[in-house]
């Protein structure tokens, strides 16, 4: 299984503030859109065709994924019609309330009617950036090996507060990311036999640096590695 933004989930990705309520939360959610779906009148005929990707020439029909109701001349419910484009955002994939604040911002959605629905969401559950915090860092982590100062920068750019990431971050374990880089290096270097030490060096240490593993950390590591590879060893 795996994210719409390609990250995969580790096992407990659920876990953390709004674990306990996850399956009644999802519950919720799958009834809104299953009513939102029923109460939809279905398009006209030629509508539907286009919809279906093909237009009278042959050519794709442009995607909807969030059923505007303006595309069929109608005046939805603003209200209404935000909470359906959350929805279906969070069923997508985990997101921030800054991602998905930009998401009903791309569709017009008045700022007032964004704000109102997203304060709904996050006192029902639904919109949780603490919860979601402490996701991202744990998917990074097992899917790419993230270092603290990666993970920092993934939240920053999901739009996740500072306040917010420290308390996620602060969570990491030194001993575990430091495992985690002598995983990185001891993979790599089955794919590095016969290269020269300071090219070993200079690459393994290149791959830490840009998962965000500090200096020192990564020479030791890269240093150990290096030296204790068959391959150096002196008889």
């Amino acid at each position: 299984m795996a994210f719409a933004d390609g990250t995969a989930p580790p096992p407990d990705w659920a876990a953390g503030p709004a674990a306990s309520r996850a399956p009644a939360d999802l519950d919720a959610l799958r009834e809104v859109l299953r009513t939102a779906e029923e109460a939809s009148p279905a398009p006209p005929a030629p509508e539907r065709a286009r919809r279906s990707g093909r237009g009278r020439r042959g050519a794709p029909a442009p995607a909807d994924p969030e059923g505007d109701p303006r595309t069929r001349g109608e005046e939805p419910d603003p209200h209404d019609w935000a909470r359906q484009i959350v929805l279906r955002q969070l069923t997508a994939a985990p997101r921030s309330r800054s991602q998905l604040a930009l998401a009903l911002r791309k569709k017009d959605c008045p700022d007032d009617v964004a704000t109102a629905v997203l304060d709904r969401m996050e006192e029902v559950g639904l919109v949780d950036d603490e919860a979601y915090a402490g996701m991202l860092v744990r998917s990074q982590q097992a899917g790419r090996g993230l270092a603290t100062r990666a993970l920092r920068q993934e939240l920053r750019k999901k739009g996740v507060d500072d306040e917010t990431a420290a308390a996620a971050l602060a969570e990491v374990d030194p001993h575990a990311e430091e495992e985690r880089a002598r995983t990185l290096v001891a993979k790599k270097m089955r794919s590095m036999h016969g290269l020269e030490p300071h090219v070993q060096t200079r690459r393994l240490a290149g791959m830490l640096a840009r998962k965000g593993y500090d200096a020192e950390l990564t020479m030791r590591v890269v240093r150990e590695a290096v030296r204790d590879a068959p391959e150096h060893r002196r008889d």
